[in-house]
């Protein structure tokens, strides 16, 4: 039973931490000695070869060489810095999936205002309706010191990751693609804009107006599909409001109420191989599952991805039958919280249980483990991180969804044959702009 005062907010003294031994996010800032480092700041300055908003990352790290390389035959050397996801890529694939592993840098930052919204946040965000709402919350973590009941730093950790810092208002033009078995595959190419309502700076708790963001896309690629679109209003609590989205067919030119484009609706340009609440490794309302907090690990995940994001590599080059190619990932030991849901009895979904291992610097969920009706392992998703340098926040530059049984794979936010990558550069167009009415505008240009 949530009771929300009771497992929210902490004390002004335990909020503190979050200025001493805790980040301002509320990973641990020291080290563990060996192989993982202090998090000084993060990494806040573009390299000198960044120039302009939109521009392709430069690697700020292009010496750096893997320390080793994880495999089907050493694995049981690693096995306790793996995901069981990761053990079973290895077991489907065991001559071509590699895991090369590099030094850690913790290069996870957010701005100033981000940091001070948290501290606010740790004081007085609340849950409720049985921990699927959340309350006084607003431009930051909601929850970076997690309760000591298990239980309720599970569903926490969980709004820590659909609230995380990406970024005010985005724009971009990325494609996704489902991989088959034999390594064939057809881009679909979409544009893309994201306002963070949560994040609005010129907004307070109570002008959020239960908003968690907007969205839109217009699909450019394939010719067969171009011009549909999509308007999503993503709430804030979806116990009172439900997620409302309309779809534009550019066929009929009409526009139309998509009621179902939640939870485990498949998504066309996926080829079911991910369902509406996969799409940023886990979205939406918790509500259709116990979760729990498991422990805290030090598990090897993606992050600082910048040769896998890269205009100098093709989707040719980057995109192998069954998984990435493994020369342009990169990996590193980080912190991670282990989360565990658990379907509710009576509640529907494909996925009987779920498993998050979320970056403690950024509560990204970075690795996700889905059982089937059957508890068997069925697929695994990987949230390739890096950090924008420019804003500075720390995401995913591509996300990646893998089916084991089937050999196949999914990967969305393909930007590397774009001109750009994401812009942050541009003010948010505001509330007028996110209509049905756009988006019929939209999908006709």
């Amino acid at each position: 039973m949530f009771v929300s005062q009771a497992y929210a907010s902490v004390s002004v003294s335990e909020a503190e931490r979050l200025k001493s031994v805790l980040t301002p996010m509320g990973g641990q800032r020291e080290g563990n000695g060996r192989d993982i480092p202090p998090w000084r700041g993060g990494l806040t300055l573009p390299p000198v070869e960044y120039k302009e908003p939109g521009q392709h990352h430069p690697d700020p790290f292009p010496d750096d060489q893997p320390l080793f390389t994880v495999t089907a035959q050493n694995m049981n050397q690693y096995s306790n810095n793996l995901t069981e996801g990761q053990k079973e890529m290895f077991r489907t694939y065991p001559d071509t999936f590699k895991m090369p592993v590099y030094q850690t840098r913790r290069t996870a930052a957010a701005p100033e205002w981000v940091y001070e919204n948290t501290y606010k946040n740790a004081l007085r965000a609340e849950l409720a309706d049985g921990g699927n709402s959340l309350l006084y919350s607003y431009a930051g973590i909601p929850f970076p010191i997690l309760s000591d009941n298990k239980n309720q730093a599970g569903v926490q950790a969980v709004w820590n990751h659909i609230t995380r810092w990406r970024g005010t208002y985005l724009q971009l033009q990325a494609s996704e693609v489902a991989v088959h078995q034999d390594g064939k595959f057809t881009p679909t190419t979409v544009e893309q804009q994201v306002e963070f309502n949560y994040y609005r700076q010129d907004k307070t708790i109570e002008e959020l107006d239960n908003l968690l963001f907007y969205y839109l896309s217009v699909t450019k690629a394939p010719a067969r599909l171009a011009g549909g679109a999509v308007l999503v209003h993503e709430p804030l609590n979806q116990a009172n409001d439900a997620r409302q989205a309309w779809g534009y067919n550019a066929g009929q030119r009409r526009v139309r109420r998509a009621p179902n484009l939640a939870y485990d609706t498949p998504i066309a340009a996926a080829d079911g191989l991910r369902y509406a609440d996969d799409t940023d490794i886990y979205n939406g309302s918790p509500d259709r599952y116990n979760w729990k907090l498991i422990d805290k690990r030090e598990i090897y995940i993606p992050y600082n991805n910048y040769r896998l994001t890269s205009n100098e590599a093709s989707y040719n080059d980057i995109l192998r039958p069954g998984h990435l190619n493994p020369e342009y990932t990169r990996y590193e030991k980080h912190r991670v919280w282990v989360v565990e849901g658990t379907l509710k009895d009576g509640m529907r979904h494909v996925y009987s249980k779920r498993v998050f291992y979320i970056d403690e610097d950024t509560w990204s969920i970075a690795v996700a483990d889905q059982y089937d009706m059957n508890g068997q392992l069925w697929r695994v998703s990987m949230a390739y991180i890096k950090t924008y340098y420019e804003l500075p926040v720390t995401w995913t530059g591509m996300d990646v969804f893998h089916d084991l049984l089937d050999r196949r794979y999914h990967v969305q936010g393909l930007m590397n044959e774009e001109p750009e990558e994401i812009d942050y550069s541009n003010p948010p167009p505001g509330d007028r702009y996110f209509t049905p009415a756009e988006l019929r505008r939209r999908g006709r240009r």
